[in-house]
């Protein structure tokens, strides 16, 4: 490579993925970055990933008694402790949380339950003691869990003033990005399923909640699949449909007022389905989805494609302005701006 053009790469901005070696054919929906080393993933088979170099070198580590469990939710808490978070039906043994504090070396399952219909969809933190996981509505009501311990007890947290959901209405276990927490106490769920998507948010911590309506039409398949907020009233969601996820449709909403209204902004390009969105230091907004992986250098003004994307990307993760992304088969890819 000249030197002219390895100038014009630095000064465009120019980047394209490149692969990492995740070391499993599982397949991934969640990913979490602790900071520019430390990055956690979970998976299929019960599989969870963990790098302490940035990805050069992946630990694939394995859950003893969850070798049937899909770890769709996770979240390191630092490069010792992670907590991971099974989807999957309650009635079945699968709605499971597991935490470990040596690395992954070994993994105590923290909480549990059979009752029925409960399905876990994602989780996250505010700091390192307090968490929340949300999962599938019961009784009309978003099902919540939180700690206050750092993930090594959960209490089921049934406020008061939490909305109704409507007939059908649900989130995504897609890419453990349908929820997503800012600050010291708010929170924000994206929804599908109805005949358009909402959005759940709180202030408290979950104590009460109010819902507003989204232009991002939904039904079964489609919705908010993932949500992205850098500050306390911008941020972002993104979404589609998984069973068609090629098609292309109004799959961007952004909000500046912290939520509570949300408008349609310029679809991604290349099309189709989006299951996460982060922003970088450098203000760049990266999406990934099936279909490929779309990128904004003016705030979802517009959007261009990076040709190199691989297919089957579900979950990221982004610290400063590095991204990672993983998703089917054990795909795991780097992203780094300068």
């Amino acid at each position: 490579m000249s030197f002219l053009v390895l100038l014009l790469i630095i000064q465009t901005g120019y980047s394209q993925w490149e692969p990492q070696m995740s070391g499993t054919d599982a397949s991934f929906r969640s990913i979490s970055a602790v900071n520019e080393k430390v990055v956690w993933a979970g998976g299929t088979k019960g599989k969870v990933l963990r790098t302490t170099n940035g990805g050069k070198n992946w630990e694939v580590l394995g859950v003893n008694g969850a070798e049937k469990l899909d770890f769709r939710g996770i979240h390191g808490i630092n490069a010792q402790t992670a907590v991971a978070v099974s989807a999957g039906l309650a009635e079945e043994g699968q709605a499971r949380i597991y935490r470990t504090n040596d690395a992954g070396k070994t993994w105590k399952e923290v909480w549990n339950t059979s009752e029925k219909g409960v399905f876990l969809d994602g989780i996250s933190f505010w700091d390192a003691k307090n968490g929340l996981i949300f999962g599938d509505p019961i009784q009309n009501k978003i099902y919540l869990l939180k700690t206050s311990d750092g993930g090594q007890t959960w209490q089921r947290l049934v406020p008061d003033e939490l909305p109704d959901n409507r007939p059908n209405e649900a989130a995504f276990a897609a890419s453990n990005s349908t929820m997503v927490l800012y600050g010291k106490k708010n929170a924000w769920i994206g929804t599908g399923g109805n005949d358009h998507a909402r959005v759940f948010y709180t202030s408290d911590r979950g104590v009460t909640w109010k819902v507003t309506d989204t232009p991002l039409t939904a039904n079964a398949s489609s919705g908010i699949f993932g949500l992205c907020v850098w500050d306390a009233k911008n941020g972002i969601a993104v979404g589609g449909d998984y069973k068609a996820d090629k098609e292309a449709s109004e799959n961007v909403i952004m909000t500046h007022d912290g939520g509570k209204t949300w408008k349609l902004t310029t679809a991604t390009q290349p099309a189709g389905l989006k299951e996460a969105v982060r922003k970088l230091k450098n203000g760049y907004l990266v999406a990934v989805g099936p279909a490929g992986t779309s990128l904004s250098k003016d705030n979802g003004q517009t959007w261009e494609g990076l040709s190199n994307s691989p297919a089957g990307l579900h979950a990221m993760a982004c610290v400063g302005n590095i991204c990672w992304a993983i998703g089917s088969k054990g795909t795991l890819v780097v992203l780094r701006f300068p």
